[in-house]
């Protein structure tokens, strides 16, 4: 008896394992290494969630960690203004804009696609989160070839311990309530936390860093 259910913890182990790694997302990096580009348009960011301040809320906060990865990024409010000066001021229409048009008219050697699919705070009886969810797609805008493709969450729940039992819980999640209905914009420091676990370069699935970093070419 004993022996079955070691064999059985045994085998639903290995499952778990073997499970784990199927998530491990790899990536062909080869068209983004013959690429290596040096320069970075950000175009507003798709808004899939139903809150309005997302676009810009995650926006305003892009240009740090790609400039920190190693790559020159335009001003996004200079971008923004140059598509609202010629009839374009919705992000779906923007993102129809040809790669080869982009690079015409910034001279960017890659534009950055970013799609907004979780963006506010939803409440809950016992809890409430702020979170973001984050896609990004980085297109080479001389071939228009994609070169890397990521997401990212970020949540204001991270790391709970739902400490304090079921009252606590609702204290707890009355206050976050009261203090996000306060703030303007609650998940504007956590899209910032998103932005910055999509764009800094980590691995397997990051980023490649750009000539301005000193890790360039080692990734």
């Amino acid at each position: 008896m004993k022996f079955r259910l070691l064999k059985g913890v045994a085998c639903v182990a290995l499952a778990v394992m073997f499970a784990g790694c199927a998530e491990v997302r790899t990536i062909d990096y080869s068209a983004f290494k013959e690429s290596r580009p040096r320069s970075v348009v950000v175009l507003p960011p798709l808004n899939e969630s139903p809150d309005v301040q997302a676009t810009y809320g995650l926006l305003s906060q892009v240009t740090v960690p790609l400039a920190e990865a190693g790559y020159y990024v335009l001003p996004v409010a200079l971008v923004d203004e140059t598509f609202r000066q010629n009839g374009l001021t919705a992000s779906g229409d923007i993102h129809q804009v040809e790669p080869a048009k982009l690079r015409e008219i910034f001279g960017a050697d890659a534009a950055l696609y970013l799609s907004v699919k979780e963006y506010g705070t939803s409440y809950k009886l016992i809890a409430s989160e702020t979170a973001v969810t984050v896609g990004a797609r980085l297109v080479d805008t001389k071939t228009g070839v994609a070169l890397w493709t990521g997401s990212a969450r970020a949540s204001s729940e991270e790391n709970n311990q739902n400490s304090g039992g079921l009252v606590g819980m609702l204290v707890a999640a009355a206050v976050k309530q009261i203090i996000s209905s306060v703030q303007e914009d609650a998940a504007y420091p956590i899209a910032g936390l998103a932005a910055g676990r999509l764009l800094l370069p980590r691995q397997p699935a990051g980023i490649l860093h750009g000539p301005r970093s000193p890790k360039y070419m080692t990734d």
